[in-house]
C-alpha cells in the first residue's frame, strides 16, 4: 500500500521549499503518494514587497496549495521544512500547528509519521533548536517522530544534524552546506518508517 506523505513547509524566499520539492523527488521515488503544501502567509504585503527575494519567491509560488486540516488528516506522514526565527518555529508554522486543535482532540493525529528539517542563515542559528520544538509539537499530537539519525553517512556530509537536515544560508540566500541527498535520505526514512506503522 502507497504512503501518503505531506510535505508542509513554509519559506519567505525559497530554500525549505527547494528542500520540500527534494524531499518530493525522493517520495515518489520511494513510490510514496505527495503532495507539497505551503503554510498560509501571514506577514503584511508591505513587509513582503520590501524584500525583493521574498517578493519574488511569493510570486512564484502563488499556486502551490495551502496546507489544510483535510490533508494533515489525509497523510501517514508529514515532513515540515521550515526557517528558524529567534531559535523558533516561525509564526507561519506555529499558527499551522496551533490550528489543528480539533484533529488531534478527534485522535486524528495519532501515529502520523513526522520528521522535519531547517534554515537559518548561520551555522549556529538554531536550525536544532526549530527541529526540536516543532518535534515538542509531535509528541503532543501522539505522533512518531522519525529523525534521520545516523542512519547515512550522508548525514554527515551535510553537516551531521541527527534531528533533521538543517541548511545555513548565505547573505546571498545561497546554500553554503550540500544537503540534497540528505533531505532525499530522509524522506525515503520517513517513507520507510511509515510503512512499518502501515504494515503492523
Amino acid at each position: 500500500m502507497s504512503i501518503n506523505l505531506a510535505i508542509v513547509y513554509y519559506s519567505s524566499t525559497g530554500t525549505n521549499y527547494q528542500m520540500a520539492k527534494w524531499a518530493e523527488e525522493a517520495a515518489q521515488e520511494a513510490g510514496a503518494n505527495v503532495k507539497v503544501l505551503k503554510v498560509e502567509e501571514l506577514a503584511p504585503k508591505e513587509a513582503i514587497e520590501s524584500n525583493p527575494a521574498w517578493k519574488e519567491h511569493y510570486e512564484a509560488t502563488a499556486n502551490v496549495p495551502v496546507a489544510s486540516s483535510d490533508d494533515i488528516e489525509w497523510a501517514d506522514a508529514i515532513i515540515f521544512s521550515t526557517p528558524t526565527r529567534f531559535g523558533n518555529l516561525p509564526s507561519q508554522m506555529k499558527q499551522f500547528l496551533d490550528m489543528q486543535g480539533g484533529l488531534w482532540a478527534n485522535g486524528k493525529t495519532i501515529n502520523k509519521v513526522v520528521s522535519a528539517m531547517s534554515s537559518a542563515s548561520n551555522a549556529h542559528g538554531g536550525q536544532e533548536a526549530t527541529v526540536q520544538a516543532l518535534y515538542t509539537s509531535m509528541m503532543h499530537w501522539g505522533a512518531i517522530i522519525a529523525a534521520p539519525g545516523y542512519t547515512d553517512p550522508v548525514q554527515f556530509a551535510s553537516g551531521g544534524n541527527p534531528y533533521g537536515v538543517s541548511v545555513t544560508v548565505d547573505q546571498d540566500g545561497n546554500m553554503v552546506e550540500d544537503v540534497k541527498d540528505a533531505v532525499k535520505h530522509q524522506a525515503k526514512r520517513t517513507i520507510e518508517v511509515a510503512s512499518l506503522i502501515n504494515k503492523g
